[in-house]
């Protein structure tokens, strides 16, 4: 279940069914689902009416599992049975399948790079006003693989080299980073930790700074030009649907600078929130590599 902050509307729709997609193109049959924070009706469905529904259908998706259970164990059955009647030897029996009879009715993403407290909180009275008994993951930052997503939005923007080993040069690329958060102090504070890997990325200064705390984006700017860097870019530590454009747009214009793009449906968005998703569950997934580096 990915728990949607923001306002709902179209494009926060399309990007939270673009990152499902990705999700079950690693884990195909992957039942998931979209809930939004501030949703009403049909069209933008509520987070905590989607769990409601969750745990009463939950019943019936353990009876349909266990019966395609058994089904595959008749199968394998059969085909070993066929296989000696025909005498030949079989030396493995596959295991039959096993059904889990507990665990929550569902797993809730929220769609959040780093702590946002308040809505948190919210997801959180989603959860258990629900009765669902659904668990609740982290956010899905930090990792190296939104450093690797901020990296890619700058240099789409023509703010940094696309590739550092390449060694070419980027006319328009900035020499310091501002990486805008949501979220306030706590969620600069955990920004930082991604913004030290995206320094070791660009060979540029990063610093965090939360666009809903006053004045904080120009003060990191000052001290990013107080310590020589010339010229600036933001970097939204952001999905997308949690904070308007135009806040973006304001903090980058505040700090006399270009603003990147946020992460939106970058690829390792989709598999973090899977990979949140499998951990939750005990699912053991496939290691991605990054694709730059």
């Amino acid at each position: 279940m990915l728990a949607v902050p923001g306002a709902p509307n179209d494009g926060a729709r399309r990007l939270a069914e673009e990152l499902l997609s990705i999700a079950r193109s690693e884990m195909p049959g992957l039942d998931a689902q979209i809930g939004f924070l501030d949703g009403d009706g049909e069209e933008f469905p509520q987070l905590e009416a989607v769990l409601t529904r969750a745990a009463q259908e939950n019943p019936e998706r353990l009876r349909q599992a266990a019966e395609a259970a058994k089904a595959l164990a008749d199968e394998a059955a059969e085909a070993i049975a066929a296989a000696e009647a025909a005498g030949e030897v079989v030396d493995e029996v596959p295991p039959v399948p096993t059904v889990p009879t507990d665990g929550p009715a569902a797993v809730v993403v929220p769609l959040l790079a780093g702590p946002d407290n308040g809505q948190l909180r919210r997801i959180r009275q989603a959860v258990m006003s629900s009765g669902s008994a659904a668990e609740l993951t982290d956010v899905l930052g930090p990792h190296p693989l939104l450093a690797e997503a901020l990296h890619v939005r700058l240099s789409e923007a023509g703010l940094a080299r696309a590739d550092r080993a390449r060694l070419f040069t980027v006319a328009t690329a900035a020499d310091g980073i501002i990486l805008a958060t949501v979220g306030g102090e706590e969620a600069a504070q955990a920004g930082g930790i991604t913004g030290m890997l995206l320094s070791a990325r660009l060979a540029v200064p990063v610093m965090a700074a939360a666009l809903d705390e006053d004045g904080a984006v120009l003060r990191v700017a000052e001290q990013l030009r107080s310590a020589g860097s010339a010229r600036l870019a933001l970097a939204p530590y952001l999905i997308g649907p949690e904070v308007s454009t135009e806040l973006i747009s304001a903090a980058a214009e505040e700090a006399g600078c270009s603003a990147a793009e946020a992460l939106g449906d970058y690829p390792a968005v989709g598999k973090l929130a899977l990979a949140k998703y499998a951990a939750a569950l005990g699912i053991t997934l496939q290691q991605a590599s990054p694709a730059m580096r």
